[in-house]
């Protein structure tokens, strides 16, 4: 029963990483509603050509991005070495055989690290999300148009996916394992 825990738990570790990597790679995290056109960088120079906006707001937009890319790497990073110790402390690998409370501990400590890294990405995802529906009430409170109306990109919803996945298999490694 543990072993084949282990081995779902690092496949959905293993997708969830993907996905990860592929939402901090990737820069369709808004497009517009008829989807022709990705944006990240183009919200900015849209909304700073508004003028009823400071600068600083145009700031506050780039920090938005910055943050969330800052927390979208460093998730990323995390995962890569939960899996690397994860893939060492499964049961069907042979390194430290003779060994299994370290395994087990190795297995764990995978655990605490992929919950570590789903925390901060689906806080960067999510807090990316809400403060784009917050400042586009704000528009709309404002009676600001911007021209096109704003969805969520695929990007913003592979975060989202990668990082539930990779706290359910931290859930997984944490919990059930023992």
């Amino acid at each position: 029963m543990g072993a084949a825990l282990q081995v779902t738990a690092f496949g959905l570790a293993l997708l969830s990483t993907l996905f990860l990597l592929l939402a901090t790679c990737t820069d369709c995290w808004m497009v517009n509603a008829d989807d022709s056109l990705e944006v990240s960088r183009e919200i900015t120079w849209k909304v700073s050509r508004v003028g009823t906006f400071k600068v600083s707001r145009a700031i506050s937009i780039i920090l938005k991005i910055v943050v969330t890319r800052t927390l979208m790497i460093t998730a990323d990073l995390l995962a890569g070495l939960a899996l690397a110790t994860l893939i060492l402390g499964l049961d069907c690998i042979t390194f430290l055989k003779e060994d299994p409370c370290v395994k087990l501990k190795m297995c764990y400590g995978a655990g605490v690290i992929l919950g570590a890294g789903s925390i901060l990405g689906l806080t960067g995802s999510m807090w990316y999300a809400v403060d784009v529906y917050v400042e586009r009430a704000m528009l709309v409170s404002h009676n600001i148009f911007l021209g096109v109306h704003y969805d969520f990109g695929w990007s913003c919803w592979l975060g989202m996916a990668g990082s539930t996945g990779c706290f359910v298999a931290s859930v997984l490694l944490t919990c059930c394992l023992y």
